[in-house]
């Protein structure tokens, strides 16, 4: 699914969660539901945000965290986690998947806005 393809069926399936919206970012995407973070989109891949409350039901369900390259041999990796493969397919799975990371990014710091 290209990206497009994939953020307006996600916009129509998180609908009951808050509106969707995007912002590209470093060779990706950013989604946000409400204005809050929730997911990153690289690659056509769903990652979707996670915490130290989540981390442990992102593991049981073994989803790994979103690692990249840093250069001279470096790697990095943020809190978000491989979106499980059924949430591709079914409604429920990807709004309950997408819930547990929307707690997340309400549980993140807020951002202060920069003073002019």
């Amino acid at each position: 699914m290209a990206d497009d393809g994939l953020i307006d069926w996600l916009g129509e399936e998180l609908a009951d969660l808050g509106s969707l919206s995007s912002r590209r970012m470093m060779g990706g995407m950013t989604l946000y539901l409400d204005g809050t973070v929730f997911a990153i989109l690289d690659d056509g891949e769903l990652w979707f945000k996670a915490d130290a409350v989540s981390d442990g039901i992102w593991d049981e369900a073994g989803c790994a965290r979103f690692t990249y390259e840093m250069g001279e041999g470096r790697s990095g990796s943020m809190n978000y986690r491989r979106a499980p493969s059924e949430v591709y397919d079914d409604g429920d799975a990807l709004r309950q998947w997408a819930a547990l990371a929307l707690e997340a990014g309400r549980r993140g710091p807020v951002k202060k806005k920069k003073k002019s």
